[in-house]
């Protein structure tokens, strides 16, 4: 038994230390590499939670308290405060739900909460440790950019009217993604937990073990509040708007945006679910896709019917599948 416990200890041990060498490495790939370092970032929590699942819950936590100290020490302490309040939530989380045999809705929504708290907390602890807006860099970079554009275009003969409402339309949007930035944070945490379920599920599946899958596509069914969601928002946009209350104006279009994107999913889901039942073929259903995505009204005709479809269940209503 004793012989038995070392050598498990001497395992997780081992297979700790390479995870976190490789958590260190995919920082170093997340910060020096263009382009690969997005999908390094994204992937950061993997490794810790492979070791979740395979050593516990203590050896994660070990891992990346272990792993955001080298980081520390080799790149930045900032950067090792953000990945570490940022992304390792979103493995332990992972880890854990996977560990206890969690259903696949039930883990996936659980790291979609603990992701985006922890990024919020992530940004929180930025900004106070150093006082700059978690952001600016991104927003200054497109506004660098923006400039180094309007000055090749007015070298090129451009006309100085066309680049100055150019330059209000760019402002006007910048505006807006400033306004956006909850929603951004949201997104952020979706993204990267629904890439690491994916990839962590691929991995688990390599190594014999049993995983939990999200229910086919055609069968997504999103809550009913997000209809109101949808309903409340736009009261609190106008409200903020006409009375010129700045906080509930960016809760009223946060929640806008965040319905309507979750409407195009559904909208989305209800198609290919006429669209199969119809017998059309994946080919055509998806150049009709891509047809109603670059028409702004089909795009937001299909988004406000992907909404009324959780209060009103068109399979049910027109192909006999209820909830």
């Amino acid at each position: 038994m004793i012989s038995e416990y070392m050598e498990h200890r001497v395992n997780s041990l081992t297979e700790s230390g390479i995870l976190s060498a490789v958590t260190v490495l995919m920082a170093l790939i997340g910060v020096y590499v263009p382009f690969l370092g997005l999908v390094a970032i994204l992937l950061w929590p993997l490794p810790i939670t492979v070791l979740v699942v395979r050593h516990g819950f203590r050896w994660g936590v070990m891992a990346a308290v272990v792993a955001s100290v080298l980081i520390a020490v080799i790149i930045e302490p900032t950067v090792a405060v953000r990945l570490a309040l940022a992304f390792a939530p979103v493995g332990l989380a992972l880890g854990y739900g996977y560990r206890l045999g969690w259903s696949g809705i039930r883990l996936v929504t659980a790291a979609i909460i603990v992701s985006v708290l922890a990024k919020g907390i992530a940004l929180l602890m930025v900004f106070f440790l150093t006082g700059i807006h978690p952001f600016s860099g991104q927003l200054e970079m497109l506004r660098e950019s923006y400039t180094q554009a309007a000055e090749m275009y007015k070298g090129m003969g451009m006309n100085e009217v066309q680049i100055e409402m150019a330059k209000q339309s760019f402002e006007h949007n910048l505006g807006v993604i400033e306004i956006l930035l909850p929603l951004v944070v949201v997104t952020m945490g979706l993204l990267d937990t629904m890439v690491n379920f994916i990839v962590a599920g691929k991995v688990f599946k390599r190594l014999g073990m049993e995983v939990p899958v999200l229910p086919p596509f055609r069968e997504w069914r999103l809550p009913q509040a997000f209809a109101w969601l949808f309903g409340a928002s736009l009261v609190a946009a106008y409200i903020g708007h006409a009375n010129e209350i700045p906080i509930l104006f960016q809760a009223g279009m946060n929640g806008y945006m965040a319905a309507t994107l979750a409407g195009l999913v559904e909208g989305v889901v209800v198609f290919e679910y006429a669209m199969a039942h119809y017998n059309w073929s994946r080919w055509a259903s998806t150049i009709f896709l891509i047809m109603i995505f670059m028409n702004g009204l089909l795009f937001q005709i299909l988004a406000i019917a992907g909404i009324l479809d959780t209060v009103f269940d068109y399979r049910k209503k027109f192909f006999g599948a209820g909830r």
